[in-house]
């Protein structure tokens, strides 16, 4: 049922680890390509059921706490199976893809009347593009409608291969400046954005993808400023004009602080508020103002209550 995926009602399914180490990620979860065992502390009963079972003696509770040792513990899910309140959790499950198939076209009844379809997220999708290339012809041999998740910096090939497979992309554009791209996201964006020039030439070409979204998250301090988006802006007016039909502002979320309390993570964005609805409109207005096509801008996520309404 999600709507912030690519059109319609969508089914997205995620898949783990990633190319970049966002400073803001909402998934960190997916950054690890391996399965995590969590604790959900809201959970607990304090039944100590996970200490007890636990093979490797890799479970243990300190001050109210369930700490994790990483070193010892080999995922094998007894603690997860033992816990009456699931606060234990593994994160990330290996599917086959025929049953992976399956499960998406359960949903198809949604798909068929909002012209939604599967959306395939991450993390990053085009550090494993065979499974994902075979997944999204199954999709589409099934009739059902495709998009890809990516932030870019993937091999042109992967991304290539992918897209002729995806009625939809969905391509972040996080930072413009490179220098400032590495320090925030861990990597340069040289290649992210010769990929998306690339991803241009192939729909001036050959017609696919059909649509071409490009997402911008606005994060306070960072992302979310007037130089960024003006030149963001001024790249998509120069390389890709006549291709993009949305370019998304996506409001800083700021749900994510609970998972990098499970992951035992240090989230820099702790306590930063959300963007008033008036950060949120100005934003929207300095891209619409940046040589865009201003019809394909448009701001969406949550706003702060109270000030800047």
């Amino acid at each position: 049922m999600s709507t912030e995926d690519g059109p319609g009602l969508r089914t997205t399914v995620f898949l783990k680890g990633c190319s970049l180490q966002c400073s803001w990620c909402h998934n960190p979860e997916a950054m690890c390509m391996g399965p995590q065992l969590v604790w959900h502390s809201s959970k607990c009963i304090g039944a100590g059921a996970c200490e007890a079972v636990c093979p490797e003696d890799a479970i243990v509770r300190r001050d109210g706490t369930i700490i994790v040792d990483s070193a010892r513990c080999t995922l094998c899910g007894d603690c997860v199976e033992g816990c009456p309140s699931a606060a234990m959790e593994i994160l990330g499950t290996v599917w086959e893809l025929d049953a992976l198939v399956a499960e998406v076209a359960k949903d198809r009844s949604y798909f068929d009347i909002s012209g939604g379809g599967v959306t395939i997220s991450g993390g990053e999708p085009g550090l494993q593009a065979p499974f994902v290339g075979a997944f999204l012809d199954r999709c589409r041999a099934l009739g059902l409608g495709t998009a890809v998740d990516t932030a870019g910096l993937i091999s042109r090939t992967a991304l290539v291969e992918l897209a002729r497979r995806s009625d939809v992309v969905l391509y972040d554009l996080k930072e413009i400046d490179s220098g400032r791209h590495a320090c925030v996201t861990g990597q340069p964006n040289e290649r992210i954005l010769g990929n998306v020039i690339a991803l241009g030439e192939l729909m001036r070409a050959e017609g696919c993808p059909r649509d071409l979204w490009i997402r911008t998250p606005l994060i306070p301090g960072v992302t979310a400023t007037e130089e960024n988006l003006r030149g963001i802006g001024a790249f998509l007016a120069e390389h890709l004009a006549g291709v993009v039909s949305r370019w998304e502002l996506c409001a800083f979320n700021n749900l994510a602080a609970d998972k990098y309390g499970r992951l035992g993570l240090e989230w820099p964005f702790q306590g930063v508020p959300l963007l008033t609805r008036q950060q949120l409109r100005d934003a929207e207005n300095v891209a619409r103002d940046s040589g865009v096509d201003p019809a394909i801008v448009i701001a969406t996520g949550r706003t702060r209550v109270g000030e800047g309404e």
